[in-house]
C-alpha cells in the first residue's frame, strides 16, 4: 500500500502559486448581482445596523444563489430546496436526527410486499391561502410528480407508481407496479393545492413560513404562517438575501445587512467579530471533480483513474478549509454511517508515477488539456478547482478553470451536460442513501455524469427492491465500490460547514441533508 505523504514544503509551494492565481481571479469580481459594490454595501449596512441592531422580529439570511423556481415540483438547485423547505411540506418530513416523521400525513403504513403505501391525512392542516388540505390535493401533488399525464416523471422513482387512490377523505393509497422499500423518503415531495393554477408565481404550501415576495437576483421574503399545524416559528419575518459576491459576506455580516450566513469559508470566519456565534458541522455532500464520462478523454477509465491518483485530498482540505473536512472515496458521505466505506479513501492514494503510467497506457503520454466549469458563487468549489489545477500539472495535465454564474451552471452542466468537468457538491435530496446513488443509474435523468455500468444498475435495483436492511446495506456498498473502482468521478471530501449567526439570535440546528430550518431559530434571551 502506498502511503499518502503531505510534504510541508510541497504544500507551501503549491499554496503560494494558488494564492497568486486566486488574487488575480477574484479581483475581477468586485460587484454583485444587485448592483452594489462592496463599498456601497458597507455604507448601506451601517444604516441598516443602526435601525435593526436590537430588532429580532426579522431575520436576514444571506444565500449564495438565486431561487431557480418557486414551484416546488420544478426546483433544481439544492440552494433553492434548502430555502423552500420552510415553505413546503410533504406527507412526511425529515428531522435533525435523520428520521422521517409524519407531516401532512399523521401516520402511514407499508404493505409487507412493499407495493402499497397508505397515508392517513392529519386533521387541521391548512394551506397558506387558508384552505384545508384535502385528499384531492394530495392525489394531485403525487400524480403531478409521477407524470400520469404521459410526461416524464419529475421524481424518477415515481415512475413505479401504478395508481394513487383516494380511499376516503382521510386516506390515500399509493400502489406501485413493483416492490420498493426505499420510496418513503420521496414522499417529502411538496403537497400543494390542486386549485392553484400558477404555482410558479403564487407558491402555496403548508410549511411554517408562507411566501410574500421574490425579487430575482436580490431576495426572497417569507413571513410566519400563524395557522401552521405544528410548532410555530419564532421569528416573524425572514428575508433571504442573495449574496452573489462572496467577497462581500464578511462586510455585510459586520455591517448588519445580513444576520446569518451558512457555509461561510473558514478564512472568512476568522475575520468576524465576537458578535457572531459560529456553528460548526459538515455540509453533508459529496464534493468531487465530476467528469462527463461520455466525452474524451474521460470515456477512458484509465484517464479517470489517473486523475484520482494525481490528487491529494488532504492538501486540498489544507488550502480550502485549514485542514478541516472528511475525505471520501466514493459517492457517499459519512452522515450515512452504516453505508459509508472509509476504506475506499485508499483506492487511489496519491501516486504521481502511477498516474503518468495510466495516461501513457491510455494514449496520453504527454498529458492533455481540459476545462473545469465551476459556479462562481461557491468559493469553496472555486478554491478546490485552483488546487486541482496545480496538482494536475505534476502529471502533465493542463486544467483550465471556467467560472460561470449559477443559472448558467444549472442549464449548461446539470441539465444539458455540455461540459467536460466541474467541481461542485452533490447532496442527498432526501434522507436516503439511495438518493445519492440513484443519479448514477444509466437511465436516470439526473445522471449529469453520463455514467453507465450494468453491474451498478443491477446492484442499485436490488437495493431498492429488498426489504431486508442488511441486504440493502450490502447492495448500496457494492454500488459504492463499483463507482470507486470505476473512478466514475474524482471524489474529494465532505466539506466542513460553518454557520455565522448574529448573537441576537440562537437555535441554529444542523440536519443530515442540505436544508436550513429557519423555524427553529429564535431571539436570544
Amino acid at each position: 500500500m502506498i502511503t499518502r505523504r503531505h510534504g510541508r514544503k510541497r504544500i507551501c509551494s503549491l499554496l503560494t502559486v494558488v494564492l497568486s492565481t486566486l488574487t488575480v481571479a477574484l479581483s475581477g469580481c468586485s460587484s454583485d448581482k444587485t448592483g452594489n459594490s462592496a463599498g456601497n454595501a458597507g455604507a448601506a449596512s451601517s444604516a441598516t445596523e443602526s435601525a435593526n441592531a436590537g430588532d429580532t422580529s426579522k431575520l436576514i439570511v444571506g444565500i449564495p444563489q438565486d431561487i431557480d423556481s418557486l414551484d416546488p415540483h420544478h426546483m433544481t438547485g439544492a440552494g433553492t430546496k434548502e430555502v423552500m423547505f420552510n415553505v413546503f411540506e410533504g406527507l412526511v418530513k425529515p428531522d435533525e436526527n435523520g428520521n422521517l416523521n409524519p407531516a401532512v400525513a399523521s401516520e402511514y403504513t407499508v404493505s409487507e410486499d412493499n407495493k402499497v403505501y397508505t397515508f392517513t391525512l392529519r386533521d387541521g392542516v391548512k394551506f397558506h391561502d387558508g384552505t384545508d388540505v384535502t385528499a384531492e390535493d394530495v392525489k394531485y401533488s403525487l400524480e403531478r410528480n409521477a407524470g400520469v399525464d404521459g410526461s416524464e416523471p419529475l421524481i424518477s422513482s415515481f415512475s413505479e407508481i401504478e395508481s394513487v387512490n383516494i380511499v376516503d377523505d382521510k386516506h390515500i393509497e399509493v400502489v406501485l407496479n413493483k416492490a420498493d422499500s426505499e420510496l418513503l423518503p420521496q414522499f417529502t415531495v411538496a403537497i400543494i393545492p390542486k386549485a392553484n393554477e400558477n404555482p410558479e408565481t403564487n407558491p402555496i404550501g403548508t410549511g411554517p413560513y408562507k411566501y410574500v415576495s421574490n425579487a430575482p437576483q436580490e431576495s426572497l421574503v417569507v413571513t410566519r404562517f400563524d395557522d401552521y399545524w405544528g410548532e410555530k416559528a419564532y421569528i416573524k419575518d425572514v428575508v433571504f438575501k442573495i449574496e452573489a459576491n462572496s467577497d462581500a459576506i464578511v462586510l455585510d455580516l459586520e455591517g448588519g445587512s445580513i444576520d446569518m450566513y451558512a457555509r461561510i469559508p473558514s478564512a472568512q470566519v476568522a475575520q468576524l467579530s465576537d458578535k457572531f456565534e459560529i456553528y460548526e458541522g459538515t455540509m453533508n455532500l459529496v464534493q468531487a471533480l465530476y467528469l462527463n464520462n461520455a466525452v474524451k478523454p474521460f470515456d477512458d477509465v484509465r484517464v479517470r483513474q489517473a486523475l484520482c491518483y494525481a490528487i491529494d485530498p488532504q492538501e486540498i482540505m489544507d488550502f480550502v478549509s485549514d485542514g478541516a473536512g472528511t475525505e471520501i472515496g466514493s459517492a457517499m458521505y459519512p452522515a450515512f454511517t452504516k453505508y459509508f466505506l472509509p476504506e475506499l479513501n485508499d483506492t487511489y492514494n496519491h501516486d504521481t508515477e502511477k498516474a503518468k503510467a495510466l495516461l501513457a497506457e491510455a494514449g496520453y503520454p504527454n498529458g492533455f488539456e481540459f476545462t473545469i466549469t465551476v459556479p462562481s458563487n461557491y468559493k469553496q468549489h472555486v478554491d478546490t478547482a485552483q488546487v486541482l489545477v496545480e496538482e494536475f500539472k505534476a502529471i502533465g495535465v493542463t486544467a483550465n478553470i471556467q467560472e460561470v454564474e449559477w443559472n448558467t451552471w444549472l442549464s449548461d452542466v446539470y441539465t444539458d451536460k455540455k461540459y467536460e468537468s466541474t467541481v461542485v457538491g452533490f447532496d442527498a435530496s432526501t434522507v436516503s442513501a439511495g438518493a445519492l446513488l440513484a443519479r448514477y443509474e444509466s437511465t436516470s435523468s439526473k445522471n449529469t455524469f453520463n455514467y453507465s455500468n450494468k453491474d451498478f444498475d443491477e446492484a442499485l435495483h436490488k437495493a431498492m427492491e429488498t426489504a431486508d436492511d442488511a441486504q440493502k446495506t450490502e447492495y448500496y456498498k457494492e454500488c459504492e465500490r463499483i463507482l470507486s473502482k470505476d473512478a466514475a468521478n474524482v471524489y474529494i471530501q465532505d466539506l466542513p460547514e460553518y454557520v455565522a449567526l448574529n448573537k441576537k439570535f440562537t437555535g441554529y440546528v444542523f440536519y443530515p441533508i442540505y436544508l436550513q430550518d429557519i423555524a427553529k431559530i429564535r431571539p436570544a434571551e
